[in-house]
């Protein structure tokens, strides 16, 4: 079979690595996308496609309407199979030949017209662009919801990352889809070491979904060592509310992430996401996570094996948590043992194998 590959964008994250993945059980077909940094470009072996919203930069962030014309008219008649790879994105709207296979791994259905609308529209997260950010999603959000709903019955298959997704999928699209957990790259944490576990950690693009702030001012209030790595639009806003034991991190390498999180005590996780590779990073590296009872963190935290749930995401709620949590009450191995259900060899595995399900007499 010939095979497409196609994503919203390649610049940095959690979906950007199940491309990655794909690549390697596909490593010739093309990746169509709407923009690429040069470090993807030479990751995926030069293999990305990409058209004129490449030269508008960080324009295309703002004009939904010119990526849906651009991946609405890509032609990938060649092709007996795409693999779409969406999640805030248009790739989901790519058309194909009537006899060939759409399959789609969905991230997540657009955050900005569907779950967190009212949390964008408050405060979409673009800095000094908030203001033309959040007029322009509350005049387009009805087309957009339209035209993403419409695409999403263009796939033939479904893939959720997550079973909160799974039922997102369900809810917006009105479609069912196969379970299979995004790709983590455990082996790179799970050989990383400390001699001694000190304080907590929390990593991730530091905008006002991800709630850092309120992980700072629990840390804050106890008095508690707080690792913060990233950056992001709240850079400044989180380094202003910071105490004196918070510490910020926006430079760390690939080889320094590891150590760092295996130093620490307890990863905390408040936000409410899709899935999220990187406390599955910490568990890899024996490190147990403090997680809002919610969304992914449903599938990978198991309450007093590898960390534990706090139910608001509120300051006092995660105090609480903090103060009943000990890192003697878990045991390193299985922590780490924990994080392998979700390695990318797994992830290779299983969607190879729902690809021959899927596309069984294509062939």
């Amino acid at each position: 079979m010939k095979v497409a590959i196609v994503q919203d964008w390649m610049v940095g994250g959690g979906a950007e690595r199940v491309t990655e993945e794909l690549h390697k059980l596909y490593p010739d077909a093309p990746i169509y996308t709407s923009y690429a940094t040069d470090e993807w470009r030479k990751r995926l072996d030069g293999k990305i496609v990409t058209g004129w919203l490449q030269g508008l930069g960080k324009i295309r962030k703002f004009i939904p309407f010119l990526r849906i014309w651009w991946f609405t008219h890509l032609d990938l008649s060649a092709y007996d199979l795409v693999i779409s790879n969406s999640g805030n994105g248009e790739a989901l709207g790519v058309k194909k030949r009537k006899d060939a296979v759409h399959i789609n791994y969905c991230n997540a259905p657009t955050h900005f017209y569907w779950r967190f609308y009212n949390e964008y529209l408050k405060n979409p997260g673009f800095g000094i662009f908030n203001p033309l950010a959040r007029v322009g999603l509350w005049m387009l959000v009805k087309p957009l919801r339209a035209w993403d709903y419409k695409a999403a019955q263009r796939a033939d298959y479904f893939v959720a990352n997550s079973t909160h997704i799974q039922s997102e999928v369900k809810e917006f699209y009105k479609r069912d889809s196969e379970l299979i957990f995004p790709p983590v790259n455990v082996e790179r944490f799970s050989a990383a070491t400390a001699a001694d576990r000190r304080g907590f950690v929390i990593a991730g693009r530091q905008v006002p979904a991800k709630k850092i702030d309120v992980a700072i001012k629990a840390c804050n209030e106890l008095k508690l060592p707080l690792i913060v790595i990233g950056r992001g639009p709240e850079h400044e806003n989180l380094k202003k509310i910071a105490g004196d034991t918070v510490v910020f991190r926006d430079n760390v390498s690939d080889e320094e992430m590891p150590k760092l999180f295996a130093s620490a005590k307890g990863f905390i996780f408040p936000s409410y996401e899709d899935f999220g590779v990187t406390p599955v990073e910490a568990l890899a590296a024996g490190t147990p996570v403090i997680a809002y009872r919610n969304g992914g963190a449903l599938d990978f935290v198991r309450e007093g094996v590898n960390g534990m749930f706090f139910d608001v995401q509120t300051v006092p709620a995660l105090c609480a948590a903090l103060q009943k949590f000990s890192a003697q009450h878990y045991s390193e191995s299985a922590v780490r043992k924990s994080a392998q259900t979700f390695s990318s060899e797994r992830f290779r595995r299983e969607f190879k194998a729902f690809i021959g399900k899927a596309t069984e007499g294509k062939a």
